[in-house]
């Protein structure tokens, strides 16, 4: 997996991109509470995917917050994509997990596969995303935070996603850290573009701020 050339479906992406938008969700805890603003922010935008973000609870209580999510977001054709806990996606309907660790991406991967996403975040290297990658990998995710919320720089950022736009046929996830972000990441070639809590917290809302977005791609690729 390391190609001395652009592969031909990497080329056709990049020449002809589809860039969607990939929801990543606070902490949950109340899922009632949020599916309202959920549903607005699925119908303001092309969303491919979201990200469920669930606060520390027991195992039965992660399935049944899940669950009720899993419903507001495949009703839209959305995937529904469990962050960090690959052992309830199956008992939870949903479509897949998301892994911010190598090894723990490697590792869970016999419960996702072949039925399930299993995509890989957390990478702090070039070396991390091949690994992830050759692992198995159905999307890298660059430019999220680690746990004490610290990310590579806006130039590092904006050069991996390039590099690996141009040079692998995996999807790659952007993520954008404000609004500011969405525009220049569009433009590396990247497949989908993240969005983190600031959608949640906007002034606007979080339906009227995934438009905005959703618009901001679409006039940087055109």
């Amino acid at each position: 997996m390391t190609p001395n050339s652009p592969s031909p479906a990497s080329r056709e992406r990049r020449n002809n991109p589809r860039q969607r938008l990939y929801l990543i969700t606070p902490a949950i805890g109340e899922p009632e509470r949020f599916a309202e603003d959920l549903e607005g922010a699925l119908g303001a935008g092309d969303i491919a995917a979201v990200l469920l973000r669930l606060a520390d609870t027991g195992e039965r209580t992660l399935i049944e917050r899940s669950k009720r999510i899993a419903g507001v977001v495949q009703s839209c054709d959305v995937a529904l994509v469990v962050d960090n806990h690959p052992e309830i996606v199956a008992r939870a309907d949903a479509d897949g997990a998301h892994l911010t660790d190598v090894a723990k991406f490697a590792a869970a991967l016999s419960l996702l596969k072949p039925e399930r996403i299993a995509g890989a975040g957390g990478l702090r290297s070039r070396h991390d995303a091949m690994l992830a990658g050759e692992a198995g990998a159905d999307y890298v995710m660059f430019g999220d935070p680690d746990r004490n919320g610290r990310r590579a720089s806006f130039e590092e950022l904006l050069e991996r996603l390039t590099w690996w736009a141009e040079l692998f046929e995996i999807p790659c996830v952007a993520y954008a850290a404000g609004a500011d972000e969405v525009a220049p990441l569009s433009r590396t070639g990247a497949d989908f573009i993240a969005l983190g809590d600031w959608v949640w917290s906007a002034q606007e809302g979080a339906a009227k701020a995934t438009a905005a977005a959703a618009a901001t791609l679409v006039d940087a690729v055109t």
